[in-house]
């Protein structure tokens, strides 16, 4: 009988464009702190978990996935993710404001997916 291996915990880092700024990373750091700290905890309950499901983790097609956060401002964030070369990196992240993602976040998400792939 095969013993289940320890979870393993799936890196997480920011991208980072060849300017060498973070923008998840200085987004993050804007926001209050309790509400930083309550998108932490998600992003390393994907790492610990990936690949997970709703309602942490929802598949946004194209390998993008968004991680929803709802904050104790009772606002809601999202970081948008990708798994590349068995890291998730984290693409891009924005507070919610309406019940879709927007087109907008989406599409830098992409952009930035495909400069990683290249």
């Amino acid at each position: 009988m095969k013993e289940n291996p320890q979870p393993q915990k799936v890196p997480l880092i920011f991208y980072r464009p060849e300017s060498g700024n973070e923008p998840v990373r200085e987004w993050l750091l804007e926001l209050p702190e309790a509400e930083r700290q309550a998108i932490g905890k998600d992003l390393l309950r994907a790492q610990w978990r990936w690949p997970v499901g709703m309602p942490l983790c929802r598949p946004m097609g194209d390998g993008l996935w968004e991680i929803r956060t709802d904050l104790p401002t009772k606002r809601t964030a999202r970081v948008l993710i990708c798994l590349y070369r068995g890291h998730l990196v984290a693409l891009h992240g924005f507070i919610k404001k309406a019940r879709t993602t927007p087109e907008s976040d989406l599409a830098l998400a992409r952009k930035r997916q495909r400069e990683l792939e290249r």
